[in-house]
């Protein structure tokens, strides 16, 4: 009984899914940059993600790192607002190129929202 309760109280936060879903957020001027030769060569994979939900809540961003056959190199995913709920009609802006490791196969991403919470 006590270990049922334990796992209850450590599953509470996360069983706090947010009434909106992924299509209630929208990423707008997702941009790819890299800076620097070499491998001292960073990526930016920035954006704005933007809350169209009518609750205030917060999305996980996911981008994939494709070659040119839209091969997955890369799948990588980030809390832009970390555990923050962003307000309806309010947006945040992210990078999460620090994330990934350059590969010169890579030659397209692709981004998109995969969960919703309300923190």
């Amino acid at each position: 009984m006590k270990t049922l309760f334990a796992a209850l109280l450590l599953l509470a936060p996360v069983a706090s899914h947010a009434a909106c879903s992924p299509t209630d957020f929208a990423i707008k001027d997702f941009k790819f940059k890299s800076t620097g030769t070499g491998t001292g060569l960073r990526l930016s994979l920035s954006g704005q993600l933007v809350n169209h939900c009518t609750e205030a809540a917060a999305a996980q961003v996911r981008i994939e790192a494709k070659d040119s056959g839209g091969k997955v190199l890369q799948s990588k995913q980030g809390w832009p607002a970390g555990t923050t709920n962003i307000a309806p009609g309010q947006s945040v802006d992210f990078d999460l190129g620090r994330l990934f490791r350059y590969e010169s196969d890579m030659q397209d991403y692709t981004v998109s929202v995969s969960d919703v919470r309300a923190w």
